[in-house]
């Protein structure tokens, strides 16, 4: 019977990352493969090495900038910083597989949503972790659209459960991100300046809303203009 070939614990650490990139892909494309990057972290120097599709989702050319942990964290969305980096610092101590969705602002002053995962690796001797790898994904196009829908049924359901004046003012504040009042005095002043009543302007508004079409959002910001 010949001798079991024993795996290397790298080999395992990339299967399992692929498996993890391969069920995450399949959970998140919509109708297009998303922008999926590589990455890796030397633990022992501290130097990163990014894949082209890495550099290009923060906005740079492939080997345009040298990687660090402070650049990494200097694009994470301050909301989201804090929470990356105790995420990081957990990974590179304890070296279990993790996962973050957050927010990014590219190079070019863009904003984006990835997600990462990845795992540790060990060194020769087992104990300490040597290394961080994984993957990055963008998610951005897939978090648009999201909101975009969420946004229509919620535009859709203020149209329908109030009169035209009580509909157009929900409509504008979740259009223009503002207070019933704040879009209630944008209605009357776009009412003034165009000289119609403000119960017609408020059915124009209800009817551009509650018309079929992709984006409702925009046609509403039309009229408003």
């Amino acid at each position: 019977m010949g001798q079991a070939v024993a795996r290397h614990p790298r080999d395992e650490a990339e299967t399992s990352m692929f498996l993890d990139t391969l069920a995450i892909d399949r959970a998140l494309t919509s109708g297009s493969r998303q922008q999926v990057g590589r990455y890796r972290l030397d633990l022992g120097t501290g130097s990163w090495w990014w894949s082209d599709e890495t550099y290009l989702m923060h906005g740079f050319e492939p080997g345009e900038v040298v990687p660090t942990t402070e650049l990494v964290l200097a694009h994470k969305h301050p909301d989201d910083r804090g929470r990356v980096a105790r995420v990081l610092a957990r990974a590179c101590a304890t070296g279990e597989p993790f996962s973050s969705m957050h927010r990014i602002m590219d190079a070019r002053g863009r904003a984006r949503s990835l997600v990462v995962v990845g795992q540790g690796r060990r060194g020769p001797g087992g104990t300490e972790v040597a290394e961080l790898v994984g993957y990055v994904v963008d998610v951005t196009d897939v978090v648009v659209q999201h909101a975009q829908l969420r946004a229509r049924d919620d535009i859709r359901a203020a149209a329908a459960s109030r009169g035209p004046i009580e509909q157009a003012k929900g409509i504008v504040a979740l259009v223009r991100g503002v207070c019933p009042d704040t879009a209630f005095e944008l209605l009357k002043r776009v009412s003034n300046e165009r000289n119609v009543r403000l119960r017609d302007l408020a059915e124009d508004v209800v009817g551009t809303a509650s018309a079929g079409g992709p984006d409702p959002m925009a046609r509403v910001r039309g009229l408003l203009t």
